[in-house]
């Protein structure tokens, strides 16, 4: 005779939320936006049951991309970045442990 006794709270069965069909929305910069500015400050709302979001930055866009910029993890829903003149693509997209959204893509460029 062989009996399994197996003790557990609900505290430690932890259920991840589907977010993969959801959206993130982006603030700034808005898709074909004109920056005369040095240093771009990238913005986007919060989504509910994301941990973190993946921003990626390529030029002159991610299909024929001849420099990734940027590929960063982050917790916050703002990144900061240093960009010389010329045309960009940037995509976002929310993580969790267990899923992932989408990216969301905008274009946009750097004027001196």
């Amino acid at each position: 005779l062989c009996v399994f006794c197996i003790f557990f709270s609900c505290d430690d069965i932890v259920e991840v939320e589907d977010i993969s069909d959801d959206v993130v929305s982006i603030l700034a910069p808005t898709d074909n936006a004109v920056l005369n500015v040095s240093t771009v400050v990238f913005t986007w709302e919060s989504l509910e049951d994301a941990e973190s979001y993946r921003l990626q930055i390529a030029t002159p866009n991610f299909e024929n991309a001849t420099q990734i910029v940027s590929d960063t993890l982050l917790s916050s829903t703002s990144y900061n970045k240093a960009l010389e003149a010329g045309s960009y693509e940037w995509r976002i997209r929310a993580e969790n442990s267990a899923y992932e959204t989408n990216y969301v893509i905008n274009s946009f460029s750097v004027e001196d």
